[in-house]
């Protein structure tokens, strides 16, 4: 290993994948080589899993990188970056391993190549402890094409758990600088929309329960807005048994929130409605400008971004903190917090990012 590498603790802080997404993508686009340590120790089945070795191969695939070590269960491994290719890049995880967080990792990478890349990424669409595709798609996506990002998705199948078999085709346009984002002003829920969904051999019922059960928690706390959350039978484009369900909440001045849920066996769809909409009133009662899930996908580009981003937040997640750890590492950040705010008013994520070809600049982020 080179003696230059940047080195990881994959266990700090959240301690698990997040550290391999932002480690990785920041390697490639910084071109800094790194090797990452204990990897996920801390978790039950410790190492890396097919969706984390997935990424990784992606990784290395758009940078012609060099990846040592990286196999199932793996704790520690290297890898030395090198040109980021634009082109065709597919990313299998031969199981339910979320699309979502393989586009985490390789969006900011194609970015930065010397032109249009095509992404075909398998395996989970809508996946637990990640974001669902709607939530990419609907949320994430308007959101980081403030920062000057354009991607395009087209869903070619959805997966679910245990089996995934989803795929969805990502064209990515490359950037020649990102710009800075403020979102400090929310203003008021002018929209609250959504959709359930049913595949396989599940009854339609069960989308329309998990519908009218989101609308009556949301009803309970806000009473003057119409709420649109459409009950959908997934029958073409969709591989297995699935159901669940995300809620939107849109801004006045374009803020996005969302709360979502997956059906589980044994779990009534009543159940999975309300856990849907008591997760989106949550992340509307804090008064920041994105969700808890949102703020930390956000870290890496306010750190590459030419220029000041300032970005209102509720309660900063471990996820994020783990992010700037991870950021303030591999772009010569200086490690600087700042806690001003009161809760009520929300905390702000205020971040001074380096460009496009920054091999010597200079950034830091405080909160």
């Amino acid at each position: 290993m080179d003696s230059a590498a940047v080195e990881i603790d994959g266990s700090v802080m959240e301690g698990g994948g997040q550290i391999l997404r932002v480690s990785a993508a920041l390697s490639c686009i910084t071109g800094t080589a790194i090797k990452i340590a204990k990897i996920r120790a801390g978790r039950s089945s410790p190492g890396l899993r097919p969706q984390h070795l997935t990424g990784l191969q992606l990784v290395s695939d758009l940078c012609s990188g060099g990846l040592q070590g990286a196999s199932i269960g793996s704790t520690d491994i290297s890898l030395t970056p090198g040109k980021i290719r634009s082109g065709n890049h597919t990313a299998d995880t031969t199981t339910a391993g979320s699309v979502c967080l393989l586009l985490q990792v390789a969006l900011p990478c194609a970015l930065f190549a010397d032109g249009v890349s095509q992404l075909c990424l398998k395996g989970g669409t809508n996946a637990e402890m990640a974001p669902q595709i709607d939530y990419t798609l609907k949320v994430f996506k308007p959101i980081v094409e403030k920062f000057g990002v354009h991607f395009d998705c087209n869903i070619r199948m959805r997966g679910y758990y245990p089996k995934g078999g989803g795929e969805v085709a990502v064209t990515v346009n490359p950037v020649k600088e990102l710009q800075p984002v403020t979102m400090t002003e929310r203003g008021t829920i002018a929209k609250i929309y959504g959709r359930a969904f049913v595949a396989g051999v599940l009854p339609f019922k069960l989308a329309k329960d998990m519908s009218a059960a989101a609308v009556r928690t949301i009803r309970k706390e806000i009473k003057e807005l119409y709420i649109n959350i459409q009950p959908l039978q997934e029958k073409e484009k969709a591989y297995g048994n699935g159901n669940g369900i995300i809620v939107i909440a849109e801004s006045s001045t374009g803020c996005l929130f969302a709360g979502s849920a997956l059906g589980k066996k044994g779990v009534y769809a009543d159940k999975i409605g309300i856990e849907a909409a008591e997760m989106l009133l949550r992340n509307i009662r804090h008064n920041g400008c994105v969700d808890e899930f949102l703020q930390d996908q956000l870290i890496i580009f306010m750190a590459l971004a030419k220029g000041t981003s300032r970005i209102r937040t509720g309660t900063v997640t471990l996820h994020t903190r783990t992010a700037i750890h991870i950021a303030e590492q591999l772009t010569q950040f200086s490690k600087k917090w700042e806690e001003t705010q009161t809760f009520l008013e929300g905390l702000q994520i205020l971040c001074h990012g380096i460009t496009l070809r920054f091999p010597e600049g200079v950034g830091e982020c405080l909160m």
